[in-house]
């Protein structure tokens, strides 16, 4: 795979460019979706928020998702305890409520209204965020880790990539025991081949990138 050396704003300008072109999303309806996918190092919520900016000087009206206002509450997330990769990889993350709140209302015929979170890992309670009125023409962008292999119905993805020793070497010591679930995503969902585009972030300074979908 050829990397191009870019920098994160020309990348956003890059991506917000590419997406205000698209008039039809894939499945006909009147919303584009995007996923910004990476582990927590990888520093998703940058990408998303830089494209966001890019897209709304656009005059797009654009929703900005972090995956991590889908948490389940810790009384399911944590059933296996505090460290179990398996309940990571499967069972931290609300799916169907990301299907629900997010996904159902973006499709054609959807009321484009939109949950931009659910969960608050701190206070492990509800956000209760007001829904938000996407109009048509609206971009959804959604960002974290482990988002690809849902068939969440994405019109564009991005990973961020991190080699496994940068990844190691990026994640706090608490967080540490979270790298063996990244080694199997990137083995069992291969998220370099699934991903529309791939950013090389070993060196957040300096990025790069496989360019843009044709």
């Amino acid at each position: 795979m050829h990397l191009e050396p870019i920098t994160w704003e020309r990348m956003a300008e890059r991506l917000a460019a590419h997406l205000d072109e698209r008039t039809t999303p894939r499945d006909g309806g009147p919303w584009l979706r995007v996923a910004v996918d990476g582990a927590p190092p990888a520093g998703t919520g940058t990408l998303a928020e830089l494209t966001a900016a890019a897209l709304r000087l656009r005059g797009r009206s654009v929703l900005v998702v972090a995956a991590g206002g889908f948490l389940r509450p810790a009384s399911v997330r944590l059933e296996y305890g505090r460290e179990d990769v398996e309940a990571y990889l499967r069972g931290w993350y609300d799916t169907a409520a990301l299907w629900r709140e997010v996904f159902a209302p973006l499709e054609p015929g959807g009321t484009g209204r939109v949950l931009p979170d659910l969960w608050d890992p701190v206070t492990d309670r509800a956000t209760r965020s007001p829904y938000v009125q996407l109009p048509p023409g609206g971009v959804v962008i959604v960002h974290g880790p482990l988002l690809l292999g849902h068939w969440f119905p994405f019109d564009l993805s991005v990973h961020i990539r991190l080699s496994p020793g940068a990844l190691a070497r990026r994640t706090e010591e608490p967080e540490r025991w979270t790298l063996p679930a990244y080694e199997r995503y990137a083995a069992e969902t291969d998220p370099v081949s699934a991903a529309d585009t791939v950013v090389r972030a070993d060196d957040p300074r300096h990025p790069a990138w496989s360019g843009l979908p044709d």
